[in-house]
């Protein structure tokens, strides 16, 4: 599957254009745009990347991108074709300099302008906040004209004013892809998300970009801000956490589903990564 640079505004988008998505599986190319977007999962779960961000999504994922900021969503599950067993999604886009244009209060434009530069990292929204957006976001499909328009400025108003939210991508991260890198990253993005339980060996990863090794590690660590076993294991990782809250899994069962030979290294780089051992992890679930 091809990655690139998308536009996603070829009549020139100047209010909001809204996406909505019923498939089998989510599933797309790494890339980034010059919109703002706004992305809810209704249902699926699976792994995402934003920015140097590596994590998993589940139902009623909601999480708010800037301009440019890369990223793929790839869920796990292929659902039946049956309309309460598809995977849904809602995508709304629209310019970052939209909403400024509506007003002159200068209160009004902090707020924004706040939401949009926070937005650069992506932001991940919880609670009330979800609530509330993701109950707006439901009748959109069932709107028109001006109903629609308002409900739009409504979740920016919520988004906008509230606390209830993490940043995903690290406060220092820079896009550092063009055209040409985003097509041989996304390559290993698909690789990796779908591979990481078995053993992955650097050469066949960097034939995938029809590179040295040497090469491919230079580029994978310049682009992504990571080595390439770095990146292997915080996806391995998300995957633990994401089982762990099953209790009917034992930690070494966990263990080898995430792609880990032994209980060691599990222990090890789930600290490294999450700062507390599986067991600890598990326990503040409760």
């Amino acid at each position: 599957m091809k990655s690139e640079l998308i536009d996603v505004n070829p009549m020139g988008i100047k209010a909001f254009k809204i996406k909505h998505l019923k498939t089998n599986r989510l599933i797309a190319s790494f890339h980034f745009h010059e919109l703002c977007e706004l992305v809810w999962i209704e249902k699926s779960h699976g792994k995402r990347i934003v920015g140097d961000h590596i994590g998993n999504f589940e139902d009623n994922d909601l999480v708010l991108m800037g301009p440019d900021l890369p990223h793929i969503w790839q869920s796990h599950n292929i659902l039946s074709s049956e309309d309460n067993e598809v995977a849904k999604s809602t995508v709304i886009y629209f310019p970052s300099d939209f909403i400024l244009g509506l007003t002159d209060d200068q209160n009004i434009l902090n707020l924004i302008e706040d939401l949009i530069k926070k937005a650069g990292r992506g932001l991940k929204f919880y609670g009330k906040t979800n609530q509330e957006v993701t109950l707006i976001l439901k009748k959109l499909p069932q709107q028109k004209g001006i109903d629609k328009i308002i409900s739009f400025l409504r979740v920016i108003d919520i988004l906008s004013s509230s606390h209830e939210y993490e940043y995903l991508a690290t406060i220092g991260f820079k896009n550092p892809y063009n055209e040409k890198d985003t097509n041989r990253i996304n390559k290993v993005y698909q690789f990796l998300m779908k591979n990481f339980k078995r053993d992955i060996n650097l050469k066949e990863v960097a034939e995938l970009c029809n590179m040295t090794t040497n090469s491919f590690c230079r580029f994978f660590k310049d682009r992504s801000q990571k080595s390439l076993t770095q990146f292997i294991n915080e996806i391995r990782i998300g995957h633990a956490c994401k089982l762990l809250q099953n209790p009917e899994y034992s930690i070494a069962e966990v263990c080898y589903s995430s792609g880990y030979n032994n209980l060691t290294n599990f222990n090890k780089f789930f600290k490294q990564i999450t700062g507390m051992s599986p067991s600890h992890y598990r326990m503040h679930l409760k």
